[in-house]
């Protein structure tokens, strides 16, 4: 029982339409990017707008704002029903000041974009998609004025994928860490200690094979298949549909097998997030990763300070090369050179640990600009090249490899792209604290054994799902605040001191 308190108690019991519409809605939203066929998008574009609305009008019922508001003010509640309250009156705060009928359009809007976004990629044509752009940019401007904010309108969207996360905090994030990354790629790109470029990028694969390496990494990693599935679709992603339903996936393009399997194992960590969660919050609003932020530490801890480290790719090469036949022409310590690159790159997803927030920094401008007005989407895909050739050197040749190759602004996700860096600094952050709390955990991961790692994650972060904000949370799982330089030392011992 999550709380012996009636009032809590009558809460959790009215939440729990709202957590089934929820559940729908996940439902199919993952029906979506998988197996639902393009031609229905008409008919879920208007479900789904249903459904929000619906959401929206149960969470502001006046008997349950009255629940919500009186358990408020009690003082007597514990840590799990502080944050059960917490994380509904932020819903009810924000319910209340955005119209059900903005709702609907932005759900029905986002839904076909993200349509058109297939399409418009698919044929490097940005005009396919612009209209339903600029459509979701003025809707996210309206979104930040009904919502309201101090300083930039961006602070109000940044604030729903990282609660009181605001650009005040960005810009010092990234003030802080520009100009560690920017000594760092330098000196990699004078020195060369690991290679650009690496034949097995160009190398192609069986799909078939692939995929049973793949399901190989997940079992060696000790996914649930219980409570998990593995599926494709064009956008890596994971969903948690409940604690016990978590769905990911991953992409197959028949060549540079890393970008699946490390793909995968991303996926894994944001997976493990949402079944570590303690299940007594089952259908609760705490049931659940607390942010984007914090959800993409567990993702880039598994992808780089795991799935990167010389310990596991030399412990894991026998399996890769039991399903890969080509590996053997290369050692481990080739993978591990291969897995490593360092080169200025197009695209964001398959940027190394080096120059990934780069290509965050870029989107980060690039929306905050948008929303203030000083950018339109018709200057957009100049102003991304040119921004690109300044942090990189490099410039996009299409519109694929530039302003169309994310999926997020189809899905009306503007204030996400932060979430990614604090995701990635944290990570190593993690790793430092882990190594300091559990003797010779790089011995475990040279065996792959992975359950102390595990149970250092459950108990520190992923059992409290959504109970502590994600600053407060950090600090109790870290003992300090997010800090850019563990960072830029982290790349500086794998990559500067070889």
């Amino acid at each position: 029982m999550v709380s012996r308190k009636k009032i809590i108690r009558e809460i959790l019991e009215k939440y729990r339409v709202i957590w089934s519409l929820r559940l729908a809605g996940s439902l199919m939203g993952w029906d979506q990017e998988t197996y639902m066929p393009p031609k229905g998008v008409t008919e879920r574009s208007i479900a789904g707008s249903n459904l929000a609305v619906l959401r929206h009008q149960l969470i502001l019922k006046p008997d349950f704002v009255e629940l919500v508001e009186k358990a408020s003010r009690k003082r007597s509640l514990n840590d799990v029903e502080r944050g059960i309250v917490r994380v509904l009156k932020r819903a009810i705060d924000q319910a209340r000041k955005i119209p059900p009928e903005h709702i609907a359009e932005f759900s029905k809007t986002t839904t076909l974009a993200l349509e058109y976004w297939k399409k418009a990629k698919a044929e490097d044509n940005y005009d396919i998609f612009k209209p339903y752009l600029a459509k979701i940019v003025e809707l996210s401007r309206k979104t930040a004025e009904y919502l309201g904010y101090k300083k930039h309108p961006l602070d109000a969207l940044l604030d729903l994928y990282e609660e009181g996360l605001t650009t005040d905090d960005v810009d010092s994030m990234f003030s802080r860490l520009e100009p560690g990354l920017k000594r760092v790629y330098d000196k990699i790109m004078a020195e060369h200690p690991v290679p650009e470029k690496h034949p097995l990028e160009q190398t192609k694969y069986n799909v078939e094979s692939m995929k049973k390496l793949n399901r190989k990494a997940l079992d060696v990693l000790g996914y649930p298949w219980d409570r998990a599935r593995l599926d494709v679709s064009a956008h890596p992603f994971t969903i948690g549909i409940g604690i016990n339903d978590v769905r990911i996936t991953t992409r197959y393009e028949g060549f540079d097998f890393k970008r699946s399997l490390l793909g995968t194992i991303h996926e894994f960590g944001h997976a493990l997030y949402e079944l570590g969660v303690d299940q007594r919050f089952i259908a609760t609003p705490i049931a659940g990763g607390v942010s984007l932020g914090v959800h993409e530490s567990q993702s880039r801890f598994w992808e780089n300070q795991i799935g990167r480290s010389k310990p596991f790719v030399t412990a894991f090469y026998p399996h890769m090369k039991r399903y890969l036949v080509f590996l053997r022409n290369y050692t481990p310590e080739d993978v591990y050179l291969y897995f490593n690159t360092v080169r200025p790159s197009l695209i964001r997803t398959e940027a190394d640990e080096v120059t990934y927030n780069f290509h965050i920094m870029l989107r980060y401008k690039l929306e905050k600009m948008l929303i203030e007005g000083s950018l339109s989407v018709d200057e957009l895909p100049e102003v991304w090249n040119q921004e690109m050739e300044r942090l990189l050197g490099v410039r996009p040749r299409n519109y694929s490899e530039g302003v169309l190759q994310d999926i997020h602004w189809s899905m009306g996700s503007i204030g996400y792209f932060p979430t990614y860096s604090i995701g990635t600094l944290l990570s190593a952050q993690i790793m430092r604290r882990i190594k300091q709390d559990i003797p010779n955990v790089e011995e475990d991961i040279s065996r792959l054994r992975f359950r102390r790692i595990q149970r250092w994650l459950r108990e520190n972060i992923h059992r409290y799902g959504s109970m502590y904000p994600p600053k407060e949370l950090v600090r109790k799982a870290l003992g300090t605040d997010l800090d850019p330089e563990v960072y830029v030392s982290y790349l500086e011992e794998k990559y500067l001191s070889r």
